[in-house]
């Protein structure tokens, strides 16, 4: 039985109509979140330190090296419902956080790599004078201390069920959440599920995008984005329009696209974001990544 079955079952097992709880278990998603670990737990990944690339293969970024941010091994990661990662080799995740936060959209300050499994690899070298000089406005080295990611899968919900508020959500949305009558209750058998288990996590896989600070989220920053010549083939189209538009489109992108990673870079106050859409994560075209630097305060 997988979660969402397990899930199902516990509630109709609670009183609640199944139709209600497969509604509800609709936007259940299940992350696989990673941090320090301890003695004896698997390693699955590393934040950190240098590391393993194909053999030959300079450093990403070319004349502009991007800080390594971590990599997991995938083979060593817990299975997650509905995230469909590669089931073996390694990912590797680089970010210059600064100039991905100035630049968006662009693809130049962020890198997701994918090394199949028995690809012949080797410990990347640091890029030329770049082994302790900061590369930062803050006093940040491009290095960091390597230290060893054990990993687990928590439960994730919208922010719209966490907050019972569908104010600014699509039309649909807002219909689903007028039939969850039993949400506080559908809530409650989550955490009775899946307890929290208060454990440092310093990367995320899956899930929902983190709305982080107050600029725009990374959906209504690309669904502006999509329907910008929508927008421009109908100048004089009216203001409820174009924001009900958007709502739908951030519905629609909410729906296909998934965290890849979500991470506090060494800085306070910026944090990473990598979304991919399923079919890209399924088809493991991690070049079609897209990063959304997001500034915390």
């Amino acid at each position: 039985m997988d979660r969402h079955e397990q899930f199902r079952s516990a509630a109709i097992d609670r009183g609640i109509p199944e139709e209600e709880a497969d509604k509800f278990a609709d936007h259940l998603r299940f992350a696989v979140w990673a941090g320090p670990g301890g003695a004896g737990d698997e390693v699955a990944g590393q934040s950190g330190g240098l590391p393993r690339l194909p053999v030959g293969m300079t450093w990403p970024g070319d004349d502009y090296p991007l800080p390594f941010i971590g990599s997991v091994d995938c083979a060593a990661l817990p299975r997650a419902e509905g995230l469909d990662l590669p089931a073996d080799g390694s990912l590797l995740f680089f970010l210059h956080h600064e100039e991905d936060m100035e630049e968006h959209p662009t693809s130049e300050f962020s890198r997701v790599l994918y090394v199949p499994a028995g690809t012949e690899t080797e410990v990347g070298s640091p890029p030329p004078g770049h082994d302790t000089r900061t590369f930062f406005h803050e006093n940040i080295p491009f290095l960091i201390p390597e230290r060893r990611l054990t990993a687990w899968v928590r439960p994730v919900l919208p922010d719209w069920i966490e907050e019972r508020d569908v104010e600014f959500q699509a039309d649909a949305v807002k219909q689903v959440f007028g039939e969850l009558k039993h949400i506080d209750l559908l809530c409650d058998l989550v955490d009775d599920l899946w307890p929290d288990q208060d454990r440092f996590c310093t990367l995320r896989i899956g899930g929902y995008c983190r709305e982080i600070g107050g600029q725009n989220s990374p959906w209504t920053q690309m669904a502006f984005d999509n329907l910008r010549s929508l927008r421009a083939a109908d100048p004089d189209m009216a203001r409820e329009e174009r924001f009900r538009l958007q709502r739908e489109e951030e519905h629609r992108l909410v729906r296909d696209w998934v965290p890849l990673a979500q991470f506090h870079t060494t800085s306070e106050v910026y944090y990473g974001c990598f979304l991919i859409s399923s079919a890209d994560l399924a088809a493991k075209r991690f070049g079609e990544m897209r990063s959304f630097t997001m500034f915390t305060e």
